[in-house]
């Protein structure tokens, strides 16, 4: 299914955490973020844990942001990538446990370095003077006040670029109200519709719950995805999900909630690269260790049309369909 065209916004582009920065909220905002970690609440698990001291739970993360990796990235829905690249910074470590992670080594294993804040806002300045449309923050949720802490350093640099959360949907209100007015662009995952399924393939049975929740959040925030006049995203809600074997996400539960409570002008990224990864075998995870097949992604992208959504995005196919 081919991508519509949506809105074209032919106004001048400025990032929406610049208003906060002229007025003093930004560098608060930061200040009572960090403040937070000292009984860390900021994602549904309400672990509690004292991070300022480099206690850890679940993310695994203390006091510093980890960083596995940074720079600009081909690989993107092409209204993020554009001819540029997307400013990807790769933030090690997770809240959320996907048994099949594709990056595994860096959610489970956290490949990468404690970055301090000048740090962190130095890669975003070097993303941009590099020439990247936006910068795109990987899985964030569980160092959102490591990235509040660094932006107001890096916009006193000069920063302008839309600022990318690029999550796994597993996020809560208070960080959510953390951002409200500082990220242009929401890009989050709706992986599951079932709470068994988030329980097996992610360790959270809440996922689908706070997913609906937290999604419906970024929307009233920045509403609808809106293009620039060169087609690169500049604001709004850019959804991804990622189809898996057996319909396991729920897929057309998902599709139909996106429709009635987004809008069909929603911005759908339907992913067919699903793959056993991460810790998936056939004895333990035998639902989901083969790749999806040509059949179901028809079937997907059918169930969109039938809900009418009409933005909807397909991206890297396997090399090799399964019939």
């Amino acid at each position: 299914m081919a991508l519509r065209k949506y809105a074209r916004d032919h106004r001048p582009f400025r990032a929406a955490y610049l208003e906060l920065w002229e007025s003093g909220e930004l560098r608060g905002r930061g200040e009572r973020a960090v403040a937070v970690l000292a009984d860390c609440k900021l994602c549904p698990r309400r672990c509690g844990v004292d991070r300022l001291r480099d206690n850890t739970s679940v993310c695994c993360t203390g006091r510093h942001a980890i960083v596995s990796s940074y720079g600009p990235h081909f690989g993107e829905e092409r209204c993020l990538s554009g001819a540029c690249g997307s400013g990807t910074v790769f933030f090690a470590h997770c809240n959320l446990r996907c048994v099949f992670c594709q990056n595994y080594e860096i959610s489970w294993g956290g490949e990468g370095r404690a970055t301090t804040a000048p740090e962190l806002a130095a890669m975003f300045l070097d993303l941009q003077k590099r020439g990247c449309h936006n910068i795109n923050l990987v899985t964030p949720s569980h160092v959102v006040p490591q990235i509040l802490e660094a932006l107001p350093l890096a916009v006193d640099a000069g920063l302008h670029l839309p600022l990318v959360y690029n999550t796994s949907g597993y996020d809560s209100l208070d960080s959510l109200a953390l951002l409200d007015g500082v990220v242009d662009i929401y890009m989050p995952d709706f992986k599951y519709w079932d709470a068994d399924v988030a329980t097996c393939c992610s360790h959270a049975a809440d996922y689908p719950e706070a997913a609906r929740t937290a999604i419906k959040e970024m929307h009233r925030q920045v509403g609808p995805l809106v293009l620039d006049q060169d087609g690169i995203a500049s604001r709004g809600v850019l959804l991804r999900h990622l189809v898996m074997p057996d319909g396991l996400a729920g897929t057309p539960h998902v599709l139909r909630w996106v429709a009635q409570e987004l809008g069909c002008d929603t911005y759908v990224n339907l992913m067919s690269q699903y793959h056993p990864a991460g810790c998936v075998d056939q004895v333990h995870y035998g639902k989901i260790a083969r790749s999806v097949t040509r059949r179901e992604m028809e079937d997907a992208f059918s169930c969109a049309s039938a809900c009418g959504l009409n933005r909807i995005e397909g991206l890297c196919p396997p090399m090799q369909w399964q019939s």
